[in-house]
């Protein structure tokens, strides 16, 4: 038992001692460590003990002189001036700005900022600056502010918003990139497009050259090699009496264009009129030729019909003449015949059918006559005659000598 009690003390205190040698060696080697780490899209600026300066671009661990400072910057410093925390470098709130013409407003801008890639350029900003806090604040910031209300002495409030926002923008990127406009004041009079007032202002112009080049304020950005990877104007707040004025064109402008789409509609419907007139008078003049052209086809037709039932009828009337010619040829030859016939016998046909019929009629009447043939008294000396052997004989030389009868074959 007493043995091992004296281990335990001894087992403890072998415990300790090797505790407190681990701990000294993590503080030797968090004091004296020579590697460090540099994360993606960061950049550490390295000053060794021995006052050697340098710059570590590459993502992953790098070999370091134990007892370094390290600083950390990042590869884009974002600048956001929009009243609220973004978690972007430095959030400050809304710019203020005044136009050419003295009215106010308030701008909400984002400004991403690329730090140089040269380690030449790095070394002098950080020699500048020392940190990111200190160089987003007291250099960027006030430059991005600066910029910013110059951008708005070229211009008034009317004209930005009548669509002078694009041109806003770029004079903001133009100077962040090269440098501030140098810029001269010129006072002129302008009559306000609502009003109608005649306003006394004081323009800005650009400064140039004789070769017409932009004068400008040397940029801190070309001198450090930072370069501009984004510069956005969000929105810009005018003041209540831009806000008043702006209304008032809007209604101004609401009214004339609704006066314009009237008069474009009326000219449309003035046009569509004219167009289904137009269409309409196309249509009639198609309707009316296609009865002209229909009425001009049944006329040919009754025409050509006309022609053709004359034609049969010129065809049946030659027929007819031709058929007459015939008959008559006919006749006429036939009568020539008969004429022959009655020349070379004398008519003896007829002449003998008529002197039959003559015998006939007075043979019938004597046959009925019921009276005496002979007187039955006799006076004188005349032997007395027979009446009807003497009107026998008449009536035959009568009906001989009216028919010139020729007995005689010729």
């Amino acid at each position: 038992m007493k043995n091992e009690k004296r281990r335990f003390p001894r087992i403890e205190g072998k415990f300790i001692r090797y505790g407190m040698m681990a701990f000294i060696a993590v503080l030797m080697l968090s004091f004296f460590n020579p590697f460090g780490y540099n994360d993606l899209g960061y950049r550490e600026v390295v000053e060794t003990p021995a006052g050697q300066k340098y710059v570590i671009y590459n993502n992953g661990i790098y070999i370091k002189m134990p007892g370094s400072k390290i600083t950390t910057y990042p590869n884009v410093i974002t600048i956001s001036n929009r009243g609220n925390d973004t978690g972007s470098t430095v959030n400050g709130r809304l710019i203020p700005i005044r136009f050419n013409d003295a009215t106010k407003a308030e701008a909400q801008t984002v400004v991403r900022f690329r730090l140089p890639d040269v380690e030449k350029d790095m070394m002098r900003l950080h020699s500048e600056y020392i940190n990111k806090e200190y160089l987003a604040v007291k250099g960027l910031q006030p430059y991005t502010i600066e910029c910013l209300k110059n951008s708005a002495q070229l211009m008034d409030s009317e004209q930005h918003y009548s669509g002078g926002r694009a041109q806003l923008s770029q004079f903001f990127q133009d100077q962040l990139e090269v440098g501030l406009f140098i810029l001269d004041t010129k006072e002129t009079f302008t009559r306000d497009s609502i009003t109608g007032e005649n306003k006394r202002i004081y323009e800005s112009k650009i400064r140039v050259d004789e070769n017409g080049e932009k004068v400008r304020k040397e940029s801190d950005l070309n001198i450090f090699g930072i370069s501009i990877a984004s510069a956005t104007i969000e929105q810009v707040d005018y003041e209540a009496q831009v806000d008043a004025k702006l209304t008032k064109k809007i209604e101004a402008s609401t009214r004339e264009s609704v006066s314009k789409q009237n008069l474009v509609t009326a000219q449309q419907e003035a046009m569509t009129a004219e167009a289904e007139g137009r269409r309409r008078l196309v249509e009639i003049e198609y309707e009316e030729k296609q009865n002209q052209t229909q009425q001009l086809v049944q006329a040919e037709t009754q025409v050509r019909l006309a022609l053709k039932d004359k034609e049969k009828q010129k065809i049946a009337l030659d027929g007819a003449r031709l058929e007459a010619q015939k008959i008559k040829a006919l006749a006429e030859a036939e009568a020539f015949a008969k004429q022959k016939v009655m020349q070379a016998d004398g008519a003896l046909e007829k002449k003998l059918a008529a002197y039959k019929d003559v015998q006939e009629m007075w043979a019938k009447a004597f046959e009925n006559y019921k009276g005496d043939l002979v007187p039955q008294f006799v006076t004188g000396s005349n032997d007395g005659g027979n009446g009807g052997l003497d009107f026998m004989q008449l009536m035959s030389a009568k009906a001989a000598k009216d028919l010139s009868l020729e007995l005689k074959v010729k």
